[in-house]
């Protein structure tokens, strides 16, 4: 990992996260991440959400601060250029030890940058 810091610009409307939706994902312990090209876009655009099962607000604000640090920490060295990602919180996220956080997270992105198999 390198130690400098990228920019991330921000999703922030409900159809950018739709969009985002649309595309593909993986999850992976603590944490579901969905990734999707946008040709709008050359930088890497983040957003985070954690429904209302996670807890309360107080309770899904932490955990998006923590996938916030994960997206900070990754997303230079495992993030594509050009794509929009959406770090979606799981019941365990706001428990699961830091390592182990960071760990599933790197997993998702490292399956995710690769090419998609096609079905011949």
């Amino acid at each position: 990992m390198t130690d400098h810091k990228i920019q991330l610009g921000r999703l922030t409307k409900r159809s950018e996260f739709l969009y985002v939706r649309d595309g593909r994902y993986r999850a992976i312990g603590a944490v579901v991440i969905q990734m999707r090209k946008n040709p709008g876009h050359d930088a890497i655009r983040v957003g985070f959400t954690a429904t209302k099962k996670i807890g309360n607000a107080v309770t899904r604000n932490r955990v998006k601060r923590r996938l916030r640090e994960v997206a900070r920490a990754l997303l230079a060295d495992y993030g594509l250029p050009g794509h929009d990602y959406v770090f979606i919180a799981r019941d365990n996220t706001n428990g699961r030890k830091w390592q182990d956080l960071l760990d599933d997270a790197q997993k998702a992105l490292i399956t995710l940058s690769k090419p998609p198999k096609t079905k011949t």
